[in-house]
């Protein structure tokens, strides 16, 4: 009786959290929810069709801003969370918002939900990286081995692949990660949406054991591939090269204290002549004065001339495997650069689905 007693008053908890009114955030009127893909917009046709244009209008804010404001994603993907927690195509959204601002443990729950909801395998790639994030390489190891992986297709293969070259990093096993990397996509010519990625992690975990000659070639062949800027394949073979960058601040610091010394100069030698009231104005203004420093200039997309030779194209068509976003998984570049580090202490998810586990 007392058990049941307890059962009964979370359930009233949880429908006086569903009463509450949903705290709107502020979405551009040009968004119209149009924007999103034609099938998260069926998804959404279950839905009174007020509430599927406010939740789409959500979800193409969590797409706007994923990669520019991880955290104003993750926000707006609440949002939609609590229109519209049974859609599958919502509970992915706020997975992937969930993993782009590193909340790790929400992030899988929300993946296992919506693995849950559509029976589909694309997920799991991104569900074992969640496990890395969460300080558990050994467990995205498991996943890699697991059926699900002959499911995927080749895109998700290759991420899949990528997420066990990093675990093997986390676990200090460098050597290993070469050769996971090792593939016939990786020989391959032929340039797909997750080529570049590819080769960038290759080159990477080839410089982490010290073969950093092979690391220069294979960093070329990652900025050959990579047409979007998605690694930073450009920068890593200029410090391989020797290449040093002048910062910007630096540049302006020196300008300024340039002009201020000539300044200094002009004002010594107009000393011995009597200065009148408008050339003492000019000489104020000229002090007053600073340079103002272009821009950075962005690094060129185009690869080097001479590629390195490698094997016969792959003709296997890659494609993404999410509707939601074009590229829903990811190794950064960030993590490359720090393979040993994970993430613990993630925050909890929220009382609903999301906190099922997946059998």
């Amino acid at each position: 009786m007392e058990r049941r007693g307890r059962f009964e008053n979370r359930g009233r908890d949880e429908r006086r959290e569903e009463r509450e009114p949903v705290r709107r955030l502020p979405i551009p009127d040009e968004v119209t929810g149009q924007e999103i893909d034609p099938s998260v917009r069926q998804e959404l046709m279950s839905l009174p069709k007020t509430l599927a244009e406010d939740v789409a209008r959500n979800l193409v804010m969590v797409a706007r801003l994923l990669d520019e404001d991880a955290e104003q994603a993750y926000a707006y993907s609440r949002v939609a969370l609590r229109l519209a927690s049974r859609v599958a195509a919502v509970r992915e959204a706020a997975g992937f918002a969930s993993y782009a601002s590193e909340r790790y443990a929400e992030a899988l729950a929300e993946f296992r939900a919506t693995r849950r909801m559509t029976g589909t395998v694309d997920l799991w790639p991104v569900m074992a990286d969640c496990e890395r994030g969460l300080g558990r390489p050994e467990r995205a190891l498991e996943m890699a081995g697991a059926p699900e992986v002959h499911k995927l297709d080749k895109a998700g293969q290759v991420e899949m692949r990528l997420v066990a070259a990093g675990a093997r990093q986390d676990m200090g096993q460098a050597e290993a990660a070469v050769v996971t990397l090792q593939s016939s996509e990786l020989a391959s010519n032929a340039v797909h949406p997750w080529t570049a990625r590819l080769r960038y992690a290759y080159a990477d975990a080839l410089l982490l054991v010290g073969r950093e000659r092979e690391a220069r070639d294979w960093f070329a062949k990652a900025l050959e591939a990579d047409h979007n800027g998605t690694t930073d394949a450009s920068d890593r073979l200029a410090q391989l090269d020797g290449v040093e960058f002048v910062d910007a601040i630096d540049t302006d610091g020196d300008d300024v204290d340039a002009t201020d010394e000539a300044g200094t100069t002009e004002a010594a030698e107009d000393d011995d002549e009597p200065a009148d009231e408008d050339d003492s104005d000019d000489a104020s203004d000229a002090d007053d004065e600073d340079d103002e420093s272009d821009d950075d200039a962005t690094d060129e997309a185009d690869g080097p001339d001479a590629a390195v030779d490698v094997p016969a194209a792959d003709t296997a068509d890659g494609t993404a495997p999410s509707s939601f976003l074009d590229s829903p998984f990811r190794e950064p570049a960030a993590r490359a650069e720090q393979p040993k580090k994970s993430t613990e202490g993630t925050e909890s998810t929220e009382g609903s689905e999301s906190g099922d586990e997946d059998a």
